[in-house]
């Protein structure tokens, strides 16, 4: 299996994207690094706490999915050059740093996972 090393996959977060909302918190995700798909996504990690999946969720344009119904007959897609969306309801950040660990699993990779650390703005 090939592994992606966790540098090119930082190239996928959108740095400043980390904020609250009214239902929880999101960031976000752009695909520069070429088309593809997930057959899953792991539980997102925020200062190495792991999130419960149920309460996450993954969108690009008006298609949301939640992680747990993320499967390989539902995947989460994303073409090159556009944004995603991962929120997560029932929970708000604190301002300042935070380390968070995003994972997916992707066909022919397997699971790969990369953190970043952003500012709640």
């Amino acid at each position: 299996m090939i592994k992606v090393p966790g540098f090119l996959l930082r190239r996928l977060y959108v740095k400043g994207s980390l904020r609250n909302t009214d239902e929880g918190f999101e960031l976000k995700l752009r695909n520069s690094l070429g088309s593809g798909y997930a057959n899953g996504l792991l539980p997102l990690k925020i200062d190495g706490e792991e999130l419960p999946a149920e309460s996450s969720s993954f969108s690009v344009d008006d298609k949301k999915l939640g992680f747990t119904e993320v499967s390989k007959d539902n995947p989460a897609s994303l073409a090159m050059n556009r944004d995603a969306t991962i929120s997560v309801a029932g929970r708000t950040l604190p301002e300042g740093p935070h380390k968070v660990t995003i994972g997916f699993v992707v066909v022919g990779l397997g699971d790969l996972s990369f953190d970043v650390t952003d500012n709640i703005a």
